[in-house]
């Protein structure tokens, strides 16, 4: 099993670094100047050319991207003699421990380092680390609710056959899974937070913390997360009732069901014990694969509901060109989604020995 991990993380490493030269070549090729857009558009050039010096911006782009990997990697080389050297070891920037040093060059173990935002100057992690908590939330909830909900609706499909419940589920899985997020959030706003916002006492727009002007200061208001948790988790909630649905389904008619069945076993057991181990294996691949989907698909529903994680983050970045803020948060979910492949692999080759043999 550890042999059946280590490779698993190694896959990992190798697209990480795919997505961060991906990244970092097509951020490079987009037009703009960084300079300017920290000094404006009346700068000097004499102004322009030191923000280039400072930002490696006047060097070859196999320096600046060898130099994007060195800042990324958590054990990095650097020159701490020579300041002009792109590689020189700023303490402003970086926050490392010396492992040794060999003639003016150490190699050093330090968190990664995403550069600074364009039009705040902020660094980018300070930025990311306000913001992906409430993502993550948003996220963890949304996918929550959708696979608590989801599995219970297709165990009660699937068992139910061709009743009127089974196709209601089906018709509503259809519909959730063709509704985009967007118009969904747009559609589920107006209607529970301004045509009935005095019977629910929900909010157009939101985010976790409130802050009330006559007294109370900073407040947790819960209930904002409300409409845009289950605006996002209706898509994946209707695939994984569907998948549950159809993997039961087909699990019911396998031959060691039937065995079970006529050994006397009842049908809770049956399920519990034997059908739903081998039902819930396309259902595990597709609430990891919409959990990352969901780190990156928030941005819409963050923003119609102005829930303050990493979607406002990255449209602001957007309209002002903000590419390190960008690129940080394209790198961030990148890690999520590729952790959480690794992670599915592991629980994978628990519940299916098959799977660690091949």
């Amino acid at each position: 099993m550890i042999k059946f991990i280590a490779k698993r993380l190694w896959y990992g490493l190798w697209v990480f670094l795919g997505v961060v030269t991906v990244v970092f070549f097509l951020f490079n090729v987009l037009p703009g100047d960084p300079a300017r857009m920290m000094l404006g558009q009346r700068a000097d050039i004499t102004s322009v050319e030191a923000i280039q010096r400072e930002l490696g911006l006047d060097r070859p782009v196999h320096i600046q991207y060898l130099n994007y990997l060195n800042d990324l990697s958590v054990v990095s080389l650097h020159n701490n003699k020579k300041e002009e050297s792109l590689f020189f070891l700023d303490r402003e920037k970086y926050s490392a421990t010396v492992l040794f040093s060999v003639k003016g060059r150490s190699l050093v173990m330090k968190k990664p380092y995403l550069r600074r935002s364009y039009q705040s100057n902020r660094p980018v992690t300070e930025i990311l680390a306000t913001a992906f908590p409430n993502t993550l939330l948003l996220a963890s909830v949304s996918i929550l609710f959708a696979m608590i909900i989801g599995i219970v609706l297709g165990v009660f499909s699937a068992l139910k056959g061709n009743s009127l419940f089974s196709k209601g589920a089906l018709v509503f899985s259809v519909f959730g899974m063709s509704l985009p997020s967007f118009f969904a959030a747009i559609i589920i706003a107006w209607l529970f937070a301004y045509v009935l916002g005095d019977f629910t006492g929900l909010n157009m727009t939101g985010s976790l913390f409130e802050v009330d002007d006559f007294g109370r200061g900073e407040y947790l208001s819960w209930k904002n997360l409300i409409l845009p948790a289950i605006t996002l988790g209706i898509r994946p909630l209707a695939i994984v009732t569907e998948l549950t649905r159809s993997s039961l389904r087909n699990v019911m008619a396998q031959d060691y069901i039937r065995t079970a069945r006529a050994k006397g076993l009842s049908m809770y057991r049956v399920i519990t014990r034997h059908a739903m181990k081998n039902a819930l294996n396309p259902v595990i691949t597709a609430i990891s694969g919409w959990f990352a989907s969901l780190m990156a698909g928030a941005v819409f529903v963050e923003y119609v509901f102005d829930w303050k994680g990493i979607g406002v983050v990255i449209v602001e970045a957007l309209e002002y060109y903000d590419f390190p803020v960008i690129m940080g948060a394209v790198l961030l979910i990148s890690v999520i989604l590729v952790l959480l492949n690794i992670a599915v692999d592991i629980i994978y080759g628990y519940l299916d020995p098959r799977v660690r043999l091949q």
